[in-house]
């Protein structure tokens, strides 16, 4: 019994350890957004509480193996007739241990996660819609009237002809989507074809972009840096090349970007064309 007990106590030390070196390469990726925060949490709070639950019905079952085999002459006891309390006690106890964390130990974070996931109380600062199409997104920010597309921008000779793999294979774009840290953003997604789904693993959200419906999530980024991610349902033959890439700014970084943007976008007109304008609206004005 005492080497079956060290052998249990070395299996949960190992595991325990591995489980606290876990980098989040291995894990979840750094959370960078309060939804993400909370849903690694819950992530970790659920995988304690299995581990622990695991590991104790293993050793009631070693225990019960040893202790009760015939080798070790013992005699199972006869029952008859309805249960006694004790086997009522075994039936019933492991169903309101169960019913408790489920309801209690993981419902309670999980309602918390699932209101912080949908939290539209504070008005967005920020709109972005977001098009999924085979196989580009589209990002419209309403308000600015800026829109532009989206699309995988690694060579096609990594894909199909075997050269070296760069640093970002397949999760690069020719048109990052900006956003400028801390501001509550409001994302619109919806789709030209076919059922897609925009998810950012950093940001903890992942929503799907349904033909004919405008659905919605929030969040709020809170570490600039560049986040990728994947369309995140199957969506054609090129499924796996719909990469998602969000740079994170300051906002004044994000303020000039847009600017670059409208200005992208606003057709310049020849001067030629606007002087006969000019020279008539000044020759009625006289």
């Amino acid at each position: 019994m005492r080497s079956m007990y060290k052998f249990g106590l070395g299996i949960w030390l190992v595991l325990g350890s591995a489980a606290a070196l876990a980098g989040y390469a291995f894990n979840f990726p750094e959370p960078v957004t309060p939804i993400a925060r909370e849903t690694l949490h819950m992530h970790n709070l659920v995988m304690v509480v299995i581990l622990i639950m695991f590991f104790l019905v293993l050793g009631a079952l070693i225990y019960s193996f040893r202790t009760h085999r015939k080798g070790a002459g013992y005699k199972a006891a006869a029952y008859s007739g309805p249960g006694n309390r004790k086997q009522w006690l075994w039936v019933l106890s492991p169903f309101f241990v169960l019913a408790f964390i489920d309801y209690v130990v993981f419902g309670i974070p999980a309602y918390h996660a699932v209101v912080m996931y949908e939290d539209t109380k504070t008005d967005a600062e920020l709109v972005v819609k977001v098009t999924g199409s085979q196989w580009l997104w589209q990002y419209d920010f309403p308000a600015e009237g800026v829109s532009f597309t989206s699309r995988l921008s690694t060579p096609r000779d990594q894909i199909d002809a075997g050269a070296a793999k760069g640093e970002h294979y397949l999760l690069e774009v020719d048109n990052p989507l900006v956003l400028p840290v801390g501001k509550k953003i409001r994302f619109i997604t919806t789709s030209n074809d076919v059922i897609h789904s925009w998810w950012v693993p950093a940001f903890g959200v992942k929503r799907d972009a349904v033909p004919g419906f405008l659905r919605e999530f929030w969040a709020t980024v809170e570490k600039t840096g560049t986040y990728r991610g994947q369309c995140s349902e199957l969506c054609g033959k090129e499924h796996g090349f719909m990469p998602v890439v969000v740079n994170v700014v300051s906002q004044e970084e994000f303020t000039k970007w847009l600017a670059s943007k409208k200005a992208a976008a606003t057709p310049a007109v020849p001067t030629a064309a606007v002087e006969p304008v000019t020279q008539a609206v000044v020759a009625k004005a006289q």
